[in-house]
């Protein structure tokens, strides 16, 4: 009798591990799913590097030139990109005045290999993603709560900020904010809308 159950005990055993494990497997599979199709989809037509900026609340300097933007709906929260080039002392010195100043930008020292692709690439916008570059290449992340800064007090959303050299004398600034669900890019307007 006892040996009876002992094996009735096993044979439970292992049932209940197969059925954990196989939930573990489709689960896994279904967030991976989830996020491959997160990735994929959900680009926003009509996001200009106007809007963009506007949305995050960060001024595009005058002299900037190659606007890029793009917005992205997601199941949790939207993303925003943006991208503008600089001549590298005006970059220096608008950077100067959007990031804290207890903060500074570090190198990138550990960069991310050759395909990585985050949730909102910049490579929508025909870009190399900031986060595989070294050299030239300087980084920081910082959220808008008691930001003082003078480029800063706009800002509406926490923002992973690039500045790549990628010719000696130009920069190119590099944007990625999570923006909360639901804010809607104006119609594209124009030929190909």
């Amino acid at each position: 009798m006892r040996r009876r159950l002992l094996v009735a005990g096993v044979v439970v055993l292992a049932v209940v591990v197969s059925a954990v494990v196989a939930f573990a497997f489709v689960t896994e599979d279904t967030l991976s799913d989830q996020v491959e199709q997160d990735r994929k989809c959900c680009w926003k037509r009509g996001a200009t590097p106007r809007w963009m900026s506007e949305t995050m609340g960060l001024r595009i300097p005058a002299a900037a030139a190659d606007g890029r933007a793009g917005y992205k709906t997601g199941s949790r929260y939207d993303i925003g990109i943006l991208a503008f080039t600089l001549p590298s002392r005006e970059a220096d010195a608008y950077l100067s005045r959007l990031v804290p100043e207890d903060e500074e930008m570090v190198a990138n020292l550990h960069p991310e290999q050759k395909g990585y692709e985050p949730m909102a690439p910049f490579a929508h916008l025909g870009l190399p993603e900031p986060e595989t570059l070294v050299k030239g290449m300087r980084r920081i992340g910082f959220c808008p709560d008691g930001l003082t800064s003078p480029e800063g007090k706009r800002l509406r959303y926490c923002v992973d900020l690039f500045a790549h050299e990628f010719t000696p004398g130009s920069t190119r600034v590099y944007v990625r904010s999570t923006i909360e669900p639901g804010v809607t890019p104006p119609a594209p307007t124009g030929p190909g809308a």
